[in-house]
């Protein structure tokens, strides 16, 4: 079999292709990657050498660059987007760019040739917010309310997906995850942003009072959902993958981090809230763990732990992360508030 990974130099497509490269190593893979700031090939150095793995610098918005692509693949798993709320209210063009028309350009690619999956990967801020201190969750159900120009061109690529199904014949599937930590994450999100400013003895900033309320997922445990969604999942469904962890606001899991890092708690520094922000993200996973027998292996403490371990290993890789274009954007985003 031969799959098509859109997006696989980012944080959770990297990690995808190591995982399916162990676990099905017969399978072609060709990833598929603009490398934007946040595609970096060294989170894939230890694969790509591999005879099952070819790497294509090319962009999803670009049909051409899509078709070669996608010649002779039978699954399509498409991770590529622009991810980061923050980054989206600064500039959403880009957003509605990749996550709109880069979804619309390989859905014709797919249809054109004929492929057996179309496995779209979306967000769980599509649905919106919940109330805190409330026992409301997401799920496949819920009608879809997003917040920020990046949850809605999320929310738009879904619709796409879902009518191209219907349209077209595509045979698709979607996951909706929630957040997502390990390995290789770029230092713009909470976890690594915590980990490495405390490692480079700078503070951690935190949106507002930090009582956001997130659901968080170990990245292989969301690669082993979209595993059994490729082989067992139904054409033309929805699943909702999130950890369903004990709830922990974004202030928690930051003293857990300084904590594990032997820092103190005015290492945490509170900033000026984003606009929109979503108070609270909770998922219901029942029915990916009914339908398919799915269900998270990997606890958030002892993850966390072995991520923060992972960074302070790696020194080399986030600090080649952090420089250039990302130091001007955490200017703006943080020390300008």
């Amino acid at each position: 079999m031969r799959l098509l990974v859109t997006g696989g130099a980012g944080f959770i497509g990297a990690n995808f292709i190591h995982y399916w490269l162990k676990h099905h190593s017969k399978d072609e893979i060709v990833n598929l990657d603009k490398l934007t700031y946040a595609g970096n090939l060294e989170n894939l150095r230890s694969v790509e050498k591999h005879p099952n793995y070819k790497f294509m610098k090319g962009d999803i918005c670009d049909g051409g660059d899509v078709a070669i692509a996608m010649h002779g693949v039978d699954i399509v798993v498409h991770f590529a987007a622009e991810s980061h709320v923050d980054r989206s209210i600064l500039g959403p063009a880009v957003f509605v760019m990749s996550n709109v028309v880069g979804t619309q350009t390989l859905l014709d690619a797919a249809v054109e040739i004929g492929v057996k999956r179309f496995h779209h990967i979306s967000t769980d801020e599509v649905y919106g917010t919940l109330e805190l201190g409330s026992k409301d969750t997401f799920n496949e159900n819920t009608c879809y309310d997003p917040r920020s120009p990046y949850s809605a061109s999320k929310a738009a690529s879904d619709h796409l997906v879902r009518a191209y199904h219907v349209t077209f014949g595509l045979p698709i599937t979607i996951t909706n995850c929630s957040n997502n930590f390990g390995p290789y994450q770029f230092p713009e999100k909470l976890i690594p942003l915590a980990i490495t400013n405390l490692l480079e003895e700078e503070k951690i900033p935190i949106y507002g009072e930090g009582n956001q309320v997130r659901d968080w997922l170990y990245v292989e445990d969301h690669c082993r959902a979209i595993d059994l969604v490729l082989r067992k999942g139904k054409v033309g469904e929805t699943y909702c993958v999130g950890a369903q962890h004990e709830e922990m606001t974004n202030v928690q899991v930051a003293k857990k981090i300084v904590k594990l890092l032997g820092k103190d708690e005015s290492s945490i520094e509170h900033v000026k809230d984003r606009p929109g922000h979503d108070v609270r993200y909770a998922m219901d996973s029942a029915k990916i763990r009914k339908e398919l027998g799915w269900k998270p292996k990997y606890d958030f403490d002892t993850w966390l732990e072995k991520t923060v371990e992972w960074y302070k290993k790696d020194t080399l890789w986030w600090k080649h992360v952090k420089s250039g274009e990302y130091q001007e954007y955490y200017k703006e985003q943080y020390e300008d508030r």
